[in-house]
Formats: structure tokens, C-alpha cells, sequence
């Protein structure tokens, strides 16, 4: 039985006089004698039981009264008395005018009374009992009066034994009278009175409107009446169903909760093997690869809409998936059963509306299969690039860089340089020094690249090594100049050539000096004898550096003291290049030059102390070498203005390592530095500002763009992305393949996937097997979890290249191995299936209905959404990396397949 008893009576025509007494009888009940409570407990009497009988006849809805079921449990005279009193006060108008009726209504029980009467309506409505009789007496239109019922000890509880709480919730309710009575607010009247009956107090409530023949009741409204009633007074009910501590309540012995996520979690990473799913999949794909329009469920025929329908009928064959919507059904009844006497029959699952949806999801996995293309299980996966981090400063880019980071050596007596013309020498002269400010700009000079130029070359002409190699930089990175690879090289060999004369002719006091800048230029490969790149882009393939000269070379400066050649030649046994590699002399090294005042060496301090590398663990000791190396680097910049200084800087903010988190002023420092050229700067301030939004999108699209005609591979992974899907941009697949390519060059595993998917897919470029088996293979060495499931499900499908179980097993292990499920899933059951995209798609339309219940269910219970969006996945992330995972730019957060 329902909780909560709610009866609609429509009175038309009645006479006037038998509406006025009925309004003074629920209004009053004077003259009423109280009935022995010593009786109550006794059998009901004889008279008793024939009016009940009489009763049931004339009126054949007394069977559904909570009373004539306390009275068939218990027939004693108070619940044959409670009984009667209630169908008599509910068909008053059908009764009116028979005596034996009539007169029982006289021996009733007294209304709890509000001041002279019982009566009550809208706040600050005063309410004369008289008045209201004429009234309603004399209204010409229909009156509806309902009978709001609950048991005792509901009322009890929930605080509805009494007239105060009754009246604050019908108060509350005059829109709802309103709404479903069709009456217009300013037209409606209505009156209650509260009858606190022993077993089953109830309200009375009498409405009308004032304007005639207005208004009408239909059987839809009055269950949305007694459906939110039932939802206001058993509030405190519902939300007690939701919780786990309260399933051992009375009214959940079923367990109804407990079973139903005990059927998502064996929903959650099942597997559906079947074979009669897999066939109607496959003639669903058929049948919509010759389907025109829009192929979602509503705009399809009614035969491809009943092969979708058996689909999910299907479904629900299966055991697991029987169960949870059994379980399911029951957890909503319970709730629709606290006002309602007949929940619903559970109708098949593919005629349930709240899990229509599936539906459409169906559809969505037969596209995927046997059409002209491969599927991909990552279709709707976040890319590596969505939860964007910028590229740590690595020490190794270091060796790269300008001599702007280190303390300008000791200069040349008055006229030295100027005496010797055009000897070679490495001398800060005024006029390098002057030439250093407009290239980087400073507080009494702007930044102006061209007369840079100018003054480096002049200072060139006097065989100045620093000038020549700031103008190989130039040339590199095409400051105040067309960018000119070829002239870069000629400019750092020249360089190289003049630095290694200065060293042979130079004072003792300088040799720490250029022995260290010497060691610099072989560990970058600038100006050797071999093929080498730019200042910028250096691959780790470059033929021209020499570890072991560099190292020889940083030594001889390392035994003078000098700082920057400690931590320089502590990278190299750091990596092991030129040295074996020796991560304690490495850390040592890092020491000796920090307590320098080398913030670039406390920074790699800090590394290996958080990362336990040469040395014992010291989170705190590592925090402060973090925090005096952002204050170095800080203090660095503001003197010399230097772009990878800007870079790093920018790193750190955004980051909050050394410092707080501060996403504006790392915006401010890469801007600085992109002006510099500095590709790095460049695609990060680019991809900040459009995942934040901050700056100009078009803007940051030019930086990414400007960095990948540089060469850099992320922002070249980046703007081929940007170009294929036409954000911002004019879609142009031709030059997203291009730039995919260039990056998968550079050995970005992600963007050989993504290489192999255009191929493979064929959709926006001409299908080519070979290339996409090349380019997946190349990701999948490269780690890619993704390229090794693709393949390793290509070789097992034999379509698109030939079955190699082998192949496939391997490719398919190496994936699961890094955590996809869905290759583990392949494995297990590689002798279950005749297809495995169609078993696949099956499996996941099993996991996408356990995904539409959980998120019934949370919705429910009040509970956050199921869908994970990018902020939560960068929580995540944030929270992985707290717990010490690895941040990488290239990795995805979380696994989907």
C-alpha cells in the first residue's frame, strides 16, 4: 500500500445547503461525544460491520483506503470507527441525504481547532467561518475537495500530527493547486481543516475558483498532486533512501540499493560474448552503410529502428544484464510506491525511456564496423596534448645558450682589445656590451634586434670570439635577420676557431674562462668540424657535439673553481656523456657550483634530491634549493633579460616550482621570450592561452605556428592537430599530415598514431595500408599504448593486412600490458568470437549501459555526474604527480579506449 492516500472529489451541483454543512463539518464537528478509548481495542460491533458492509457496496473504493486495511489486519471497533468516518467524510455528497449515514457523522471525534474552528488558507487571509459556508454555499461552478491521508506513525515522525506543519505545506502549494486545477491564481479559493485522527490523521481541503465553470481535474493531475505531496512530506525519506547506513530501514528490507551496485560493479568490466548480438550488429552496419541522412535512432525506418530495438532487447537477456534491471525497477519502485498504489509493470529495456540513449549508442558502434574503415576504440579519447603541460627546461639545453647567464670575467686593460685589432679575443669591450643590450633589452636601452646586429658585426671585425657567436645565434634563430641556418654555422665555427686562439694567447686570469665557454661549444655541437643545427632545435641526433672534448675541456675549468664549468661537466656525468656516467659526482659537482650562487645548479639539486638520484631523499632540503633557484634565475633576468632565463622562469610560475603558481606572470615571461625567438616560449604561451583562454586564440595559434617552423616537434604535433580539426585555422588535412609528420620525425610517438589513424581511417586522405602500418609501428616503439592495440587488433582482424595471430598477440599483450583493457579483453577471449570488432563493440555496449544506470542512479541519490571533463582529468593528473607519476607532455591522463 501507498504511504500517503490522496482523493479528489468533484462536486457539481450539489445542493447549497449540503455544501455548507459539509464546510462546517470539517470545519467544526460540534455536538460530537468522544468515543470510549477504553472500547477502541474491543471487536467492532455488529452495526459496525453491516454499514461496512453497506458501505463497500455503495462505495467499492473503500477497498483501497489505508483504513479497510487496518481494519481486515485488526477489526476492532477504533478501526471500524476510523474506517467508516472516512469514507462517510470522502462521499459526503453521495451520502448527504441518508439518515443512517448522517447520523454517524454526529458521533465523530472533534477537529483540532484553530482558534473558533479548524478552517485554514493562504497566510494573512483571515478566515470566518460563516463567510466561507456562504460562499461556497453560493458559488455557482464546481468544487473539488481532496483527502490527504497518513498512517500515525508517519505523521508522527515526519511532524505531521499536527495543524501548523499541514497548513506551512498546503501554503506552500498554491501554485501547484493552481497548475494542475488549470485556475488562475488570482481566481482561486481554498480551505483545510486537519482531522488528527488515532490511526490516520488526514487533511480536508476544499478549492474553487471564482470564476464560473473555470477549471478542471484530470486522473494525470491528480497523481502529479499526490506525487508531490508524497515528495514534500517523505523528503526527509527519500534522501535517507540514498544513503547506505539507512538500508536496514523498515521500508528497504529489500535491499533494493545494496543489490543494484552490487549489479553495476558486475556490469562495470564484464564481457559479452554473443553471438547472436554480433550477427545483428554486423546486419545493422550493413544496413546503415546504405542508410541516407542522419543516422541517429529517430530519424531512422521503422525496420532499421526494430533490428536497433532487438539489439537492446539482446542485451538484456544477458544474466548480468537482467539483474541490474530488475534490481533497478525494484530501487525505483521503492520510491514511486510512497505515493503510489500501482507502480508500473518494468517494460523491455529497449521501450524504457530513461535508457533510450542506448539506443543511439548502438547505432554509434555498428558505424564502426565492417564499412570501408578501421575503428577505433580512442574515438572519444582526451589526446595527449588536452591536458597540456609546457616542457621542462632541460639542463641539456643549457649547453645552448648565449654566455648572457654567466658573470661577465674580468675585463681587458684599458685599450688591450682595441691594440690588437684583428686578433682574435674574447673580450666584453664596450661596444659587446652595448650590442648585448639591444639584443635583450634592458632598463636604459629597448630591445632593437637590427642595431644588435650591426654592433656585433663591427665588434666581429675585431676578432671578438663572444660577438661572433651571438651573431651565429642571430643568424640561427633569424633575430634582426632572415633566419639563415648555413650563415649560423659559418658564424659558431668562426667562433669556435677564434675562442680556441684566445685560449692559447690568453692571460691566466681569463683561461677558466673561455676554457669553460670552449667546453660549451663542443658539448652543443656548435662550430665543430661535423654537420650541426642552430642554436635552437638541437636534436639529440646531432653529429656535432663531442661529450668527451667537452669534457676534457670543463675539467680544466673545474680545477680552476669555476662554477658554470662544475655544473656544466656535472650534467655530463649526470648522462653519462663524454665521463662514465656517475650520478654521486654528478651530485657533487651540482654542490660545489651552488654554493656559487649557481641557481641553475641548485635547481638540478633540487631534482635529485626529490628524485633520489646520488644521493639520500630530502623533500625539504629540495624546496629550498628549488625556492634559491627561482630567486637566482629571477635575479639573473632582470641583468641580462635573457630569453631561455624568460623560458624557464615562465616554467616555474606556471608550474609552482620554487615559487607560488602564477599563471599571468609565466604568460608575461614567455611573451618576453617568444619575442626572443625562443621556440620553447613560443608553443607554451601558445598553448596556455588557449587552454585558458587568457590571450588572443588567433595570437596564440601564430606563436605554436611560428615554433613549429622552427622545428620544435610538440608545436608541430600541436598545429597539426589545430589544422585538422579547423580550430581557429581553415581545416587543411594536407598540411596537418605534413606537420604530423614532421614531428613523427622527431620521434613524437603520438603523432605517428595519429600518422597511422589518417591513413588507416582513409577518410581525408587516400587509404594506404603500408603507411599506416609503418607510422603505428613507429608509435608503438615509441611506447604508444594505443598504435600497439591498433595494430595488434588489425593482424587479429586479417582484413585490412593478413590474420598474423602472432603479430597480433604480441601487439596486443605489449598494450595491455600498459594498462588497456580492452587488449586484455581481445586476449582472453581471442577463441570466443568470430569477429572481434563486433565483440568488441558488444563489450562496450555492455559498459556504456552499466555507465546509463550508475548515472540514473547517481542522479538519483543526488550524486555528481558520471562524466569526467577536463578540469577533473587535470586534478587528477595534478594528483598523480603529487603521488610522484612522472609529468609528461605526451602522456594522457587517463586510459581510453
Amino acid at each position: 500500500m501507498p504511504k500517503l492516500i490522496f482523493t479528489s472529489r468533484y462536486l457539481k451541483d450539489a445542493p447549497a445547503a449540503q455544501l455548507k454543512n459539509y464546510v462546517r463539518y470539517i470545519g467544526t464537528r460540534e455536538g460530537v461525544e468522544k468515543i470510549d478509548e477504553s472500547k477502541l481495542s474491543l471487536p467492532a460491533t455488529g452495526n459496525q460491520r453491516q454499514l461496512i458492509t453497506k458501505l463497500i457496496r455503495d462505495i467499492p473504493q473503500t477497498k483501497e483506503l489505508l483504513e479497510y486495511t487496518d481494519f481486515l489486519l485488526k477489526p476492532t471497533i477504533g478501526n471500524a470507527s476510523e474506517l467508516i468516518s472516512r469514507v462517510l467524510e470522502q462521499n459526503v455528497d453521495l451520502i448527504g441525504t441518508r439518515r443512517n449515514y448522517v447520523d454517524y457523522l454526529a458521533n465523530r471525534p472533534r477537529v483540532e481547532r484553530v482558534g473558533e474552528h479548524g478552517l485554514f488558507t493562504d497566510a494573512g487571509e483571515p478566515v470566518i467561518l460563516k463567510k466561507v459556508q456562504e460562499d461556497v454555499a453560493g458559488h455557482k461552478g464546481p468544487v473539488w475537495t481532496h483527502v490527504i491521508s497518513l498512517r500515525r506513525k508517519d505523521a508522527e515522525r515526519l511532524g505531521y500530527d499536527r495543524a501548523s506543519q499541514w497548513m506551512a505545506l498546503l501554503r506552500s502549494k498554491r501554485a501547484m493547486l493552481c497548475r494542475h486545477m488549470k485556475i488562475d491564481s488570482a481566481n482561486l479559493r481554498w480551505y483545510a481543516a486537519f482531522h488528527n485522527e488515532g490511526h490516520h490523521p488526514h487533511v480536508h481541503l476544499v478549492a474553487y475558483s471564482t470564476k464560473e465553470n473555470d477549471g478542471y481535474l484530470t486522473k494525470p493531475s491528480i497523481e502529479a498532486m499526490r506525487s508531490e505531496l508524497a515528495h514534500d512530506i517523505f523528503r526527509q525519506d527519500f534522501a535517507n533512501l540514498y544513503e547506505e547506513q539507512n538500508q536496514a530501514r523498515e521500508e528497504l528490507k529489500s535491499g533494493a540499493e545494496d543489490v543494484l551496485r552490487q549489479k553495476l560493479e558486475e556490469l562495470k568490466n564484464g564481457v559479452l560474448v554473443n553471438g547472436r548480438i554480433e550477427r545483428m550488429m554486423t546486419a545493422l552496419s550493413e544496413r546503415l552503410q546504405n542508410t541516407s541522412g542522419k543516422k541517429v535512432y529517430g530519424y531512422l525506418k521503422r525496420d532499421v529502428k526494430n533490428l536497433v530495438d532487438q539489439i537492446v532487447d539482446e542485451l538484456e537477456k544477458d544474466k548480468r544484464v537482467s539483474e541490474l534491471y530488475q534490481a533497478w525497477g525494484k530501487w525505483q519502485n521503492e520510491i514511486i510506491l510512497a505515493y503510489r498504489n500501482d507502480p508500473p509493470p518494468l517494460p523491455p529495456l529497449s521501450k524504457q525511456k530513461q535508457f533510450k540513449s542506448i539506443k543511439n549508442m548502438v547505432i554509434a558502434e555498428a558505424l564502426k564496423l565492417d564499412g570501408p574503415h578501421f575503428s577505433f576504440e580512442d574515438a572519444h579519447a582526451p589526446e595527449p596534448e588536452e591536458d597540456w603541460e609546457p616542457e621542462e627546461p632541460s639542463e641539456r639545453e643549457n649547453l645552448l645558450e648565449p654566455d648572457v647567464l654567466l658573470e661577465e670575467p674580468e675585463l681587458p686593460e684599458e685599450g688591450e682589445a682595441q691594440n690588437r685589432q684583428e686578433a682574435f679575443h674574447a673580450d666584453w669591450t664596450k661596444q659587446y656590451k652595448l650590442a648585448r643590450k639591444y639584443l635583450y633589452g634592458g632598463n636604459d636601452v629597448e630591445q632593437d634586434f637590427s642595431q644588435a646586429l650591426v654592433l656585433f658585426l663591427a665588434e666581429a671585425k675585431t676578432g671578438n670570439a663572444l660577438a661572433m657567436y651571438d651573431l651565429g645565434r642571430m643568424c640561427a634563430d633569424g633575430l634582426g635577420c632572415e633566419a639563415d641556418p648555413e650563415s649560423a654555422k659559418d658564424w659558431y665555427r668562426k667562433a669556435l676557431t677564434a675562442f680556441l686562439v684566445a685560449e692559447r694567447t690568453a692571460k691566466e686570469r681569463k683561461l677558466p674562462y673561455l676554457w669553460y665557454r670552449i667546453g660549451k661549444m663542443y658539448a652543443a655541437g656548435l662550430g665543430t668540424e661535423h654537420k650541426v643545427s642552430g642554436t635552437e632545435g638541437a636534436g639529440e641526433e646531432n653529429l656535432g657535439r663531442d661529450y668527451a672534448s667537452a669534457a676534457a675541456w670543463f675539467s680544466k675549468a673545474v680545477s680552476q673553481n669555476h662554477k658554470y664549468a662544475q655544473y656544466s661537466l656535472a650534467g655530463l656525468y649526470y648522462r653519462g656523456q663524454g665521463v662514465e656516467q656517475d650520478f654521486s659526482q654528478a651530485f657533487l659537482l651540482y654542490q660545489l657550483s651552488a654554493k656559487q650562487g649557481n641557481p641553475y645548479a641548485s635547481y638540478e639539486l633540487a631534482k635529485m634530491l626529490g628524485d633520489e638520484i646520488g644521493t639520500d631523499p630530502d623533500p625539504w632540503q629540495a624546496k629550498e634549493q628549488f625556492e634559491k633557484a627561482f630567486t637566482g634565475f629571477s635575479a639573473l633576468e632582470r641583468e641580462s633579460h635573457d630569453d631561455k632565463l624568460q623560458y624557464r622562469l615562465g616554467w616555474m610560475l606556471h608550474t609552482g616550482t620554487g615559487t607560488e603558481k602564477d599563471d599571468g606572470r609565466a604568460a608575461e615571461y614567455w611573451k618576453q621570450a617568444a619575442w626572443l625567438g625562443n621556440i620553447h616560449a613560443q608553443y607554451a604561451l601558445g598553448k596556455l592561452w588557449l587552454a585558458n583562454g587568457a590571450g588572443d586564440p588567433k595570437q596564440a595559434v601564430e606563436w605554436i605556428k611560428k615554433a613549429a617552423e622552427a622545428g620544435n616537434g610538440a608545436a608541430q604535433y600541436a598545429m597539426a592537430k589545430i589544422y585538422r580539426d579547423g580550430e581557429h585555422v581553415s581545416k587543411d588535412i594536407g598540411k596537418a599530415v605534413n606537420l604530423f609528420t614532421l614531428s613523427a620525425e622527431q620521434g613524437n610517438g603520438y603523432a605517428a598514431y595519429q600518422l597511422g589513424k589518417l591513413y588507416l581511417a582513409g577518410e581525408e586522405i587516400p587509404k594506404d595500408v603500408q603507411a599506416a602500418v609503418r607510422w603505428m609501428e613507429a608509435a608503438a616503439e615509441k611506447g604508444n599504448s594505443y598504435a600497439r592495440y591498433a595494430l595488434g587488433k588489425l593482424y587479429l582482424c586479417g582484413k585490412d593486412v593478413p590474420y598474423n595471430k602472432e603479430k597480433a598477440v604480441f601487439y596486443l599483450q605489449a598494450s595491455a600490458e600498459q594498462g588497456n583493457m580492452y587488449a586484455q579483453i581481445l586476449l582472453e577471449h581471442m577463441g570466443s568470437f568470430h569477429n572481434p570488432s563486433a565483440f568488441l563493440a558488444a563489450t562496450r555496449l555492455l559498459h556504456r549501459l552499466e555507465k546509463l544506470f550508475r548515472e540514473d542512479y547517481r542522479k538519483g541519490t543526488g550524486g555528481v555526474s558520471y562524466h569526467i571533463d577536463r578540469k577533473r582529468r587535470r586534478k587528477l593528473a595534478e594528483k598523480k604527480q603529487a603521488q610522484g607519476h612522472k609529468r609528461d607532455d605526451h602522456e594522457p591522463v587517463q586510459q581510453v579506449y
